[in-house]
């Protein structure tokens, strides 16, 4: 092997090795730039979380034991998801469930079979291995 030939896979391997290099920073943005977002989402579910917490209670008159039964959850930590959250923003949080709860649905119009045209199967002149009897 020449100096020349060495040289050229020393600089192929250092090239290589640049590469990688460039390749595993950009994977270090990229996932901590993940788990950055998936950290705000889990914030903002967890902030949902106790807000729907605080309005069930404030709903059912603070029976802390009565919700809990009914959710399956322990009754400490429902008081102490709903504790984080202020009595304005349960009731702001009342008022949009209200308003929701409140607006009317678009009524859904329901295909009828009958309308439909029937599947190929199911047309008089179909035929399973081939054109229909009258094509020929």
């Amino acid at each position: 092997m020449s100096a020349a030939e060495l040289r050229r896979r020393v600089r192929a391997v250092e090239a290589l090795q640049a590469k990688t290099r460039e390749a595993a920073a950009a994977n270090v943005l990229t996932t901590r730039k993940a788990a950055a977002k998936a950290a705000r989402a889990k914030e903002a579910a967890d902030v949902a979380a106790r807000e729907a917490t605080a309005v069930a209670l404030r709903l059912f008159g603070n029976d802390a034991a009565l919700v809990s039964e009914l959710l399956g959850v322990p009754t400490e930590e429902l008081e102490r998801e709903a504790k984080s959250v202020t009595a304005a923003r349960a009731k702001e949080a009342i008022e949009t469930l209200r308003t929701r709860v409140e607006r009317p649905r678009p009524a859904r119009t329901r295909t009828l079979r009958a309308a439909a045209p029937p599947s190929p199967s199911k047309r008089p002149d179909f035929t399973p291995d081939g054109p229909p009897a009258d094509a020929g």
